[in-house]
């Protein structure tokens, strides 16, 4: 059965959470680590240039001319000692072999203290790497120091605390520029997020009060015994239609206000939230002859109680209303798995096309009444509850279930 075409989507929301902590920080490629590396190395590069050309000019200072200085021609009487060549203190040496003994124990000295000046030039240039790594991290540091700022900020606005402010100082540079044009944004932000609210509270409060009088008048009419069968009929119907008024109402604003980010937390236990959107429905459920069924471990959330509950009770409702006629049953469970609280509702009924789960979050979207038996509701239950575990930092997810049905899953950071 061919439904009618969504509207065009808004872009998926960011997966990642900028409040979480990199479980390495050190290992991230971060602007800091890779300037200071840029740094280091272009010193480290530059130092290694250097002391291989000192030790170039060393050496072929040291080895100018192959020839000794000077040579003895006569030695008669001569008697020479020396520590570092041994070799000449042998009296029985020759005159040629005496200097040939001096050339090589020239030749010798010359390579150990080419091989002194290279082993202490090594040391020297490795703790001075040392030293313009560490000096390079700490002036990366100081100049991405902005940047900390706007990150922060960043990260309490992405916690709806649009209040905050850079407010950078210093110079009047493109860090600067960045920093005031983010909270010129903010700014903005705020104003559209505060006549949002305005617009909800009297939305709400302009909505509501009629819709509340009418059924007060309806309900009044309804009451009086003498009234016409006919008439009774006509307050019935109308006062369905406004019931359903009010929910399509409390709906939008609830969708309005799950949007945004729980700002107050309180520990919320899933089970119990779970349990009481199963009291609510259970009459409904025996009418139509479901079986609500399944374990509740305890799963401890940090959220707001009302709108949890919320979640449960659309997703249960939708399971006992969209279910089979005969021995249907609906299975909810909640755990904790990897870390996070799941809440998973199970149920039969029927067999729903993988092409159409996506499209029953949109608002005002469902399936044929051919096709789930019921036309209650308004189309914004599933709506409100991706709205909400988004706003809890959660996701749910929908599945078909192998013979009809659906597998929704809730999951929800502990």
């Amino acid at each position: 059965m061919a439904t009618t075409p969504a509207p065009p989507g808004a872009p998926p929301k960011p997966t990642w959470d900028p409040r979480s902590a990199t479980p390495l920080p050190w290992l991230r490629p971060t602007i800091r680590i890779r300037l200071t590396l840029l740094y280091g190395g272009m010193f480290l590069i530059a130092g290694i240039l250097l002391l291989s050309i000192i030790y170039l000019l060393a050496a072929q200072a040291v080895r100018t001319g192959n020839e000794p200085l000077y040579k003895i021609v006569d030695f008669t009487d001569l008697k020479v000692s020396s520590s570092d060549c041994p070799v000449v203190d042998n009296g029985n040496l020759s005159l040629s072999d005496f200097n040939a003994a001096i050339s090589d124990c020239m030749d010798h000295q010359r390579k150990v203290a080419l091989d002194n000046l290279l082993s202490r030039s090594l040391l020297a240039l490795l703790g001075l790497a040392v030293i313009a790594f560490a000096f390079g991290y700490a002036m990366a540091g100081r100049v991405l120091s902005p940047l900390g700022r706007i990150t922060r900020t960043a990260r309490a606005v992405a916690g709806s605390d649009l209040s905050r402010r850079i407010e950078l100082d210093g110079p009047d540079d493109e860090l600067k520029e960045l920093a005031d044009t983010f909270d010129d944004m903010l700014e903005r932000l705020q104003r559209a997020f505060t006549a949002q609210q305005r617009f909800v509270g009297n939305a709400s409060h302009e909505l509501r009060t009629p819709l509340a009088i009418n059924r007060t008048l309806l309900e009044v009419h309804l009451s009086d015994p003498n009234a016409p069968v006919e008439l009774q009929q006509l307050g019935k119907t109308l006062l369905a239609t406004n019931e359903r008024s009010e929910q399509l109402v409390e709906g939008l604003l609830l969708l309005a206000r799950s949007d945004n980010q729980i700002v107050e937390r309180k520990p919320v236990d899933l089970a119990e939230v779970a349990g009481q959107a199963i009291d609510q429905v259970h009459a409904e459920a025996e009418t139509k002859g479901v079986e609500i069924r399944g374990a509740r471990e305890a799963a401890v959330v940090q959220g707001n109680g009302v709108l949890l509950e919320r979640i449960a009770l659309n997703l249960v409702q939708n399971a006992v209303r969209y279910n089979v006629a005969d021995q249907g049953w609906v299975e909810v469970t909640t755990a904790v798995e990897s870390g996070q609280a799941v809440l998973v509702v199970t149920n039969t009924g029927p067999v729903v096309p993988a092409y159409e789960v996506d499209n029953l979050f949109e608002p005002f979207r469902r399936l044929r009444t051919e096709r789930t038996g019921s036309d209650k509701g308004v189309g914004l239950g599933l709506s409100i509850a991706r709205s909400v575990a988004r706003a809890h930092g959660g996701h749910i997810y929908a599945q078909p279930r192998e013979g009809g049905g659906l597998v929704m899953r809730v999951t929800l950071p502990v």
